[in-house]
Parts: structure tokens; sequence; C-alpha cells
């Protein structure tokens, strides 16, 4: 397939390989924020093939990971106790709660179901308009499109019975706040091309010019990554900082002005808690108060539910890219894909899963 198998070419692996081997002098730590990133980077083997002195670690780019676990809990108690149709995207099913998770709740009775789209959300509450329908809206900037549209939609079609319980968080927070714990040791970002598909570019022009270091949008397939680092090593380098646009085939500086009119149209930017951080400024997305009608929260009398952390978890410095999934105690132990300790072992982008899946061909 056109721009794909391409990017997958041994031959321009093997090529970019040589020339990041050539170039690097020191130690560097670079941080590839996206969790489908991070797959492609140990499912390729890639981690093996670079030099010792280039240091890969992974961020939270995977909203489900970083999906606090008071909105699971919310999310439970809207399938379990409200009796809603609570709808979501697969991988949110089986993120441990405090005392279940939604695919528990839905083996004991409660009508769960997994989409591949809010839209259809809005059709199941057209469907069934006597009962509740809850669209678990998780994501970053990416799916916020879609679940703003969904809002829009079952306004202009007077549907009163569905409303979408608000997960999303944004990237450039999340790398200011990484850049400026007082551990931090990455010294560039790969930002991820998806994102950068919607919101464009400039995000980023002020943190590489407040913070004096580089970031390079990439793509996802091996020789996006290998290109990636190098453009991001060659600047380290040179002792040089700028944005860099690796994913040029897909990305432009202005993103796609359609799908942020939308965004602006139906959510606003909030304070948001991120599962095993902390509560980061300005970095999710909330409902307007013109769609408020359609935020679960405000819908919804939820009690105070007494959320707990993670046990023995170690998500946070995971995603922090302060810890290897490796160097958790729990890790292919207590903590596997059917017994999960954490969301990072659950999503199909959540490091711990992808070196449980692919640990053969991980750094370890």
């Amino acid at each position: 397939m056109k721009y794909l198998s391409e990017y997958r070419d041994p031959e321009l692996v093997d090529h970019l390989l040589k020339e990041i081997h050539a170039i690097v002098t020191r130690d560097w730590t670079i941080m590839e924020v996206c969790g489908g990133q991070t797959h492609s980077l140990v499912k390729n083997g890639i981690l093996n093939m670079l030099p010792d002195k280039v240091h890969m670690v992974h961020g939270p780019g995977c909203p489900v990971c970083v999906t606090p676990q008071s909105l699971i809990d919310k999310a439970v108690y809207l399938a379990d106790e409200a009796g809603v149709i609570l709808c979501s995207y697969g991988d949110m099913l089986r993120v441990p709660g405090t005392k279940k998770s939604l695919l528990e709740a839905k083996a004991g009775g409660a009508d769960v179901r997994i989409l591949y789209s809010p839209l259809e959300a809005v059709n199941i509450a057209k469907d069934n308009p006597d009962k509740e329908v809850v669209f678990f809206a998780v994501g970053f900037e990416t799916t916020a499109p879609a679940n703003a549209l969904s809002v829009i939609h079952a306004q202009k079609a007077g549907i009163k019975n569905y409303s979408i319980l608000t997960s999303h968080v944004l990237v450039p927070p999340a790398i200011e706040a990484i850049v400026n714990d007082p551990g931090n040791v990455v010294q560039g970002f790969l930002a991820a091309g998806h994102v950068c598909t919607i919101m464009g570019m400039q995000e980023y022009v002020p943190i590489v010019e407040k913070y004096k270091l580089p970031i390079v949008v990439t793509g996802f397939e091996p020789v996006d990554l290998l290109q990636g680092i190098y453009m991001l090593l060659l600047q380290l380098e040179n002792g040089e900082y700028k944005l860099e646009n690796q994913y040029s085939r897909v990305v432009s500086e202005e993103g796609n002005p359609a799908a942020q009119q939308t965004i602006a149209e139906v959510f606003e930017v909030s304070d948001r808690e991120w599962r095993g951080i902390a509560t980061i400024p300005k970095s999710g997305y909330e409902l307007k108060a013109d769609y408020s009608r359609f935020d679960a929260n405000v819908k919804f009398q939820i009690p105070d539910l007494q959320s707990m952390k993670d046990n023995g978890c170690i998500a946070g410095e995971i995603l922090r890219g302060k810890k290897k999934p490796f160097e958790c105690p729990q890790f292919s132990k207590q903590c596997t894909p059917l017994n999960p300790l954490g969301a990072p072992m659950v999503s199909s982008e959540g490091a711990c899963a992808a070196y449980y899946h692919f640990s053969n061909i991980a750094v370890v």
C-alpha cells in the first residue's frame, strides 16, 4: 500500500541506522510521546538496533493509560447503578477501576457496548428513547472532533437521552509537565503525527523556544521513526533546537481547520487529571456550558466514589519516562494483560503491553 509499504523498506531502515550510528558521539535521551510509536519501536526491534548511547524513553501518549481511575469508577457506576447503556472503545473495558472494570460490570449484567465511533452511540440513543446512553469519550486531540460531532448531531436531531463522559487530554501541556519535572532527563521529543494532523504544529513552537529543546513530528512506521530519531539526533549533536516535520506527507503546519472548528464549537480547555501523574493545568477538554445537557457529569448525580490508586502499579513513572515496564516488580508476574494492575498493560498503545507481547525483541 502506497505511503505504508515503502516506510517498512529494510534497505531504508538499514541506511538510516547507519546514519544514526555515524553521527552519535554522546549519550542522548529521547522520548516518543505516543503509545502507537512505542509499540512500533518495540514490535519492530528498533530499540535493539539503536546505538547504546541513544536512550529511548516512553511518554504519556496513550489516552486509555492516562484516564484516571476516578473516571473509570464513574463509568462503572453509570453502567452498574444508573442503568445506562454505557458505550466505549474496546480498550477501556479492561482497565481496572477501584472495585471492577467495565468488562466485569458487563459480565455482571450491565449494558456495556463496544463501539468504533461515538456516532454509533447517537444512533443507539435514537433507537432506545426510553434508555439513557452514555459514550465514554476518551482520547487526545485526534478523537475530539468525532466526539464533538456526536454531540452536535444529537443536538440537531433533538436526542435528549445521549451524553458523553469526557476524558480528553492534550499533548503540549503533557510535554511541558514532563520538561518541568525536577527529575526530567529528556532532551528531545518525537511528537505524535496523528495529533498534529488535526491540530497542526504551531502549539509546539513556544515549547521549543522556551525550553530550548528540539521536537520532531513523526509518523509510526519504522522508517518514519528512524528518520525522526535521526533528525532529532542531528539537532542535538549540533546544539540546535527546532521544530521539524518528518511526517510531512500527512501533517501540515495549520492542521485540519474544519476539525479544529468542530472541537472549538463543543469543547473548552480545562484542567485535567492524568492517571498516575497529576492534575495538569489546561491539559484537557470539557463540554462548554451551551452543551452541558450532553455532559454525563452534569446529567447524573454521581456520588463521591472514593477512588483508590493502582495497587503496586508504577504507571506514573513509566508514563513520565522515568522507568521502563520491565523495571516494575509486578511486570509479567502479578500484572499481565489478563490480570492488569494498571492501564499501560491493557491498552493497545500501552508501553507495558508492548513489552509484554514483544519481550523477545525488547530491551530487557
